[in-house]
């Protein structure tokens, strides 16, 4: 069973199961009944909205495996009077609960989305580890780093075999947020004032994310671990938005600008967290799932940008 099925990374991740020759739930909002965004042959499971309440009996039955991708994701204007309250109730709450009912079904594995915010939001030159003390510090992130710990108690309470994977920004066809803004900018030929920032990212390719989340679905040594995910290549913001440009066909349009007056700006407008993005260090170390499971990133950045930029172009040319 595949939660948030429809999503940018359910979707994917359901198609590669079926093409492997697994049956495949996927659960879809009962509110809606909305079964659009499913990939032909899975088949649909309606649940109400995620928390603490939720019932997960129908969507459980029969399964072995779930993949739990479902969430409440950062969101760029906030309006909830109380965030961490929904992040808790879908992140933290809903994700208990279907641990718990898991395990009256008889699931076998449950394999858990989390993400690198868990480890914090900047490695400075040392890449993020399994063994780093977690520091979440936005709401997003305590909610996952919540629903982790109450995972370890439930597969320590009754045996459930639980695997998380943490993993930093994912790109790829579909993608949605800072990525696609960047794809955006780029195509726009819009100028941007990083050529003088010297940091260090790791992202992901989305396939190369369902091909780890398939692995520690069925692999015997990926059981009650936590691994962290990510591309071979680590790179600049402006290196990232040189190959994005040569993907799409462009021309990069960068230029310098002092990364102190950078952060200045983005303070004086309320945008700190976003230019820390752009101008921090996110360092992810994958080695742990790489010895382990034999786990590597089978598509090359160039690749993967390349499908989204084929994907993004295509998607652009039939909006118009």
């Amino acid at each position: 069973m595949i939660t948030g099925a429809t999503g940018f990374i359910g979707q994917a991740a359901c198609e590669q199961l079926l093409a492997r020759g697994w049956a495949v739930k996927g659960t879809v909002r009962s509110s809606s009944q909305n079964v659009a965004g499913l990939p032909a042959g899975v088949i649909p499971c309606s649940v109400d909205s995620l928390g603490p309440g939720t019932d997960w009996r129908a969507a459980l039955s029969g399964i072995d495996v779930i993949v739990h991708l479902a969430a409440r994701v950062h969101i760029m204007k906030e309006i909830a009077e109380d965030s961490l309250m929904e992040f808790r109730q879908v992140n933290t709450h809903a994700t208990e609960r279907l641990a718990r009912m898991a395990v009256q079904t008889g699931v076998r594995r449950l394999v858990f989305l989390s993400t690198i915010k868990v480890n914090g939001e900047n490695t400075g030159n040392r890449a993020f580890t399994e063994e780093d003390m977690p520091n979440p510090q936005d709401d997003y992130a305590l909610s996952k780093w919540e629903a982790e710990q109450a995972l370890k108690r439930v597969a320590s309470d009754t045996g459930l075999d639980v695997v998380i994977l943490r993993a930093p920004m994912v790109y790829g066809p579909g993608v949605k947020g800072n990525f696609l803004r960047l794809l955006q900018a780029v195509q726009r030929g819009m100028p941007l004032p990083l050529a003088s920032i010297h940091n260090r990212r790791s992202i992901i390719f989305l396939a190369n994310l369902v091909e780890a989340i398939i692995i520690c679905m069925t692999h015997p040594q990926a059981k009650s671990k936590t691994y962290l995910v990510c591309d071979d290549e680590h790179m600049s913001t402006g290196e990232l938005i040189s190959r994005i440009a040569r993907a799409l066909g462009k021309s990069a349009k960068l230029w310098p600008f002092p990364a102190e007056l950078l952060r200045f700006a983005a303070m004086l407008a309320g945008k700190s967290s976003e230019a820390d993005k752009l101008l921090g260090s996110l360092l992810v170390d994958s080695s742990k799932i790489r010895s382990e499971l034999n786990w590597k990133p089978s598509a090359s950045l160039d690749r993967g940008l390349a499908e989204t930029a084929r994907w993004f172009l295509q998607a652009q040319s039939t909006s118009s």
